[in-house]
């Protein structure tokens, strides 16, 4: 629901009534204290300072711990993650800066990714039930603590529907803003678009830190089922333009933005909404009055980038700490008194790596029984396999991980089709490689070795596709490679990601057998594509089980986000695949049928 003018206006520090924000609580007369730097006499400070410190990312990591793995979380540069962590580093930062004139923010994506953060939306939710009292979600218990200022919304906390991101916000003890996040009916925000700090000075007014939260527009497409009709999602650069100058002219000293979208103006929904998905850059160069920018939603580590405004000509610095926690983001302002109001004289920011701290034991010992409790959801047993199966080749060959999911998708879209309309339609499947680590064992097969597979909250639809428009799809899905001529030398690890694009972007589908020919051009990759073992006719119809992000446009494939849906499950399919393996028992990837890809150069196979 939106908040109406009364509510927020008391609610907000920035009213000319002496009502302040401290330690992320929106109370009445707290306020931080910032050290003065220098002065001259009697007639207060001439120079003070003031940091922020940033997270961003964070996707439901705690502790350093990897859920899939059931071990220390642990990468191939031996990154840490987790609250736990990064609550070590804040408490440093606060310690050198002064942690009354020391602020902490985070730019979105906090309740989504990790089993833990599953485990509290889904299997225990903090939106309670059954006349059971709520629990508290782990990441509302670690961020309580660490004494969070606010929260930018990312476009993950809304994967568990509007009712899990509220219950959420009523256990934080900060706000979660985002300025373009509308009520979709009274287009007025649903969420508080930012908050006003007040920092005192000893001898001197206080600095007045006004705070913008924009969350990515990209959310209208990619949890559409869960926002179409309640909310709505203009562009940042919009909003900004709204409230940046409202920050201003309520005193605001230090205008700084936590935004959920990432620096380089890209876009991975094409032309399907206005708005560009990563606009943070966009944001500094057209939006004057910005100081600083925490920068969220593409995963990379942006220490200092500096962006000058167009209209202005000043230089706003933006900072994006690498996720999961593996960084910690600080911004240095130094200020300086003019005409009796603090004015930013130079900006510095740079990151702090997680893993050269131990675990703050205060944080890990508070989420210690829910810890505990998703170890032992993750371990239980769902069924057996008959070989092993992994996905390190599943990026440049047909793999029968990739297969598995496939083949859970059309048998579930196949029932579903079943006695109606289209149940006579060839069913085709799309998956993604979403994680290269991923494994099912032989033998004993345990929940988190399938959660592993399928990290997202996808849930699966069903769209009726032309053969011609089948062959467009795995066009704009070839393009992932990187076109090497026949006969030049083949380096697995550099033929993918062309253009950087992700992993999770590159579909295989089944139902059909297919090359894709990387000698060619973009557009001209597709070769021998059948199915049944004849050639797939341009003006046949398919039904293709989809996930619901590609499906809404995501990622940006041709037709399917417009395409007519003829079948559609709320339930994730990861759920989908772990139900699966426990009706059938047993994983037999012989049973997967014999619909091939394979890559090729001039015809000639590369494996």
């Amino acid at each position: 629901m939106p908040i109406d003018r009364r509510t927020f206006l008391n609610r907000t520090a920035a009213t000319g009534a002496g009502v302040a924000l401290a330690g992320g609580a929106l109370t009445g007369t707290d306020t931080a204290e910032a050290a003065p730097l220098g002065g001259h006499g009697g007639r207060g400070p001439r120079t003070t300072s003031l940091r922020v410190l940033g997270t961003t990312d964070v996707h439901g990591h705690v502790l350093n711990w990897d859920y899939f793995t059931n071990a220390e979380y642990d990468d191939a540069t031996h990154n840490d993650v987790g609250l736990a962590k990064v609550a070590t580093l804040v408490e440093q930062a606060r310690e050198e800066a002064g942690r009354h004139r020391t602020l902490l923010v985070d730019a979105g994506d906090i309740i989504q990714g990790t089993q833990l953060s599953y485990y509290y939306a889904r299997v225990d939710p903090i939106t309670g039930g059954n006349g059971k009292r709520p629990p508290k979600h782990p990441m509302a218990l670690a961020m309580n603590h660490m004494k969070y200022d606010a929260a930018a919304l990312g476009n993950h906390e809304f994967n568990y529907g509007i009712p899990v991101l509220r219950a959420f916000e009523e256990q934080c003890d900060f706000p979660l803003i985002a300025a373009n996040a509308l009520d979709a009916k009274t287009l007025k925000p649903a969420f508080q678009p930012y908050v006003v700090k007040h920092v005192r000075v000893p001898g001197g007014p206080d600095i007045k830190v006004g705070i913008l939260g924009l969350t990515n527009p990209g959310i209208a497409i990619w949890d559409k089922a869960n926002v179409q009709g309640k909310m709505t999602f203009p562009g940042l650069v919009e909003q900004a333009k709204i409230y940046v100058p409202k920050l201003r002219s309520l005193g605001c000293d230090v205008v700084f933005c936590t935004d959920h979208s990432g620096l380089d103006g890209s876009t991975t929904y094409g032309d399907a909404i206005p708005y560009p998905e990563n606009a943070s850059s966009l944001v500094a160069a057209q939006v004057p009055g910005i100081d600083a920018i925490l920068v969220g939603h593409t995963h990379v580590e942006r220490p200092c980038t500096i962006v000058t405004n167009e209209e202005t000509g000043k230089q706003v610095v933006l900072s994006e700490p690498l996720m999961w926690g593996m960084r910690l983001s600080v911004f240095d302002f130094d200020l300086e008194l003019r005409h009796g109001r603090w004015a930013v004289t130079s900006v510095t920011a740079g990151v702090r790596n997680a893993d050269s701290v131990e675990e703050d034991p205060r944080v890990a010992s508070l989420v210690k029984a829910e810890h505990e409790a998703v170890v032992t959801y993750v371990n239980q047993i769902v069924g057996t396999c008959a070989v092993a199966m992994s996905a390190t080749e599943s990026t440049y060959k047909d793999t029968p991980i990739i297969d598995f999911i496939n083949r859970v998708q059309t048998d579930t879209v196949t029932a579903g089709l079943t006695g109606g309309q289209y149940a006579g339609l060839p069913v085709l499947s799309e998956a993604s490689c979403f994680s290269r680590t991923a494994a099912i064992p032989a033998g004993q097969v345990s929940l988190r070795d399938v959660a592993g597979l399928y990290v997202y909250e996808n849930t699966l639809d069903a769209k009726i596709l032309t053969g011609a428009q089948v062959k467009d799809y795995l066009e704009w899905s070839a393009q992932y490679y990187v076109q090497t001529a026949a006969g030049a030398p083949v380096d697995v690890t550099k033929i993918t990601n062309a253009d950087d694009i992700p992993d999770f972007s590159y579909d295989v589908l089944s139902g059909v057998s297919y090359d894709i020919d990387i000698a060619q051009p973009v557009g001209s990759r597709i070769v021998g594509l059948t199915h049944g073992g004849a050639p797939v006719d341009p003006a046949a119809s398919f039904v293709l089980a989809v996930n619901n992000y590609r499906s809404g446009g995501g990622s940006g494939y041709p037709h399917v986000a417009t395409a007519q849906s003829v079948w559609s499950s709320s339930d994730e399919i990861r759920n989908t695949i772990i139900a699966w393996v426990q009706a059938k028992g047993t994983i037999d990837p012989s049973s997967f049928g014999g619909d091939a890809w394979r890559l090729t150069r001039d015809g000639a196979p590369l494996f």
